[in-house]
């Protein structure tokens, strides 16, 4: 059951968004996302800002009531509602462990759409992570081959930061691609070409390589994406063997 703590903070939340709703944004974005959920178009910076002020006035506010106030919020069919918390997350994901892993897998299951995945994502889950990627390592390695196609995506791109940072295990992110490079996925596609490319801007050769691999298993869109940013002789010679 609920605490009235979370349920009055969320109706604070929900009053502060209300108040900069933007219908024409809104309805935009119901479309483009092909989402059920209730839209009040507030754009990610005035989200954030949001989220940013309430955190400021309670700052009392310690771990455990947090996800309180984060599971309350995701219980709302409300686009923006679901998103600012995970602006509270990432504001506060300082104080969260590798074990809450299992708090973003839970939002995961239920995001249904790049605009929460991919933030919780890269935002959340990466920074957790890159403290214990050994421990992360089982999980994300149960991710990578899950029925979800959403959480195989996010196995991905938790890696994604790091990775495109210089750092980071770009073998164990291979190791997830190679299994997926041949999924009809939309999603998947798009998420191996995104982290190739992103990789492909500081270590070229990597990307390479796994292009050069899996030439004739990557979709279209995989390769578009991952090829992108190559070197031109790198680019075109995987071209004139595809």
């Amino acid at each position: 059951m609920v605490g009235m703590d979370a349920c009055r903070d969320a109706d604070e939340l929900r009053t502060a968004l209300w108040v900069i709703r933007d219908e024409e944004r809104a309805t935009g974005a119901k479309a483009y996302l092909k989402s059920d959920l209730e839209f009040y178009g507030v754009a990610a910076k005035p989200l954030r800002t949001v989220a940013h002020a309430f955190l400021d006035e309670h700052r009392e506010m310690d771990r455990d009531q947090l996800v309180e106030l984060i599971l309350e919020l995701w219980s709302v069919p409300i686009f923006e509602m679901k998103a600012v918390a995970v602006a509270l997350l990432e504001r506060r994901v300082g104080r969260f462990e590798i074990g809450d892993l299992s708090l973003v897998e839970d939002l995961l299951r239920r995001s249904h759409t790049w605009a929460l995945v991919d933030w919780l994502c890269t935002k959340v889950a990466a920074p957790l992570i890159e403290r214990e990627t050994d421990v992360a390592e089982p999980v994300l390695l149960r991710w990578s081959i899950d029925p979800d196609f959403w959480i195989r995506r996010a196995s991905m791109l938790s890696l994604l930061p790091a990775l495109r940072a210089g750092g980071g295990d770009f073998e164990l992110f291979a190791s997830f691609a190679s299994r997926m490079v041949s999924e009809k996925e939309f999603f998947i596609r798009k998420a191996i070409g995104w982290v190739l490319r992103d990789v492909s801007k500081k270590r070229p050769q990597l990307a390479y390589d796994f292009l050069d691999l899996h030439l004739n298993e990557v979709s279209g869109l995989t390769f578009r994406e991952g090829s992108k940013y190559l070197p031109s002789e790198m680019r075109d010679e995987l071209r004139s063997r595809r």
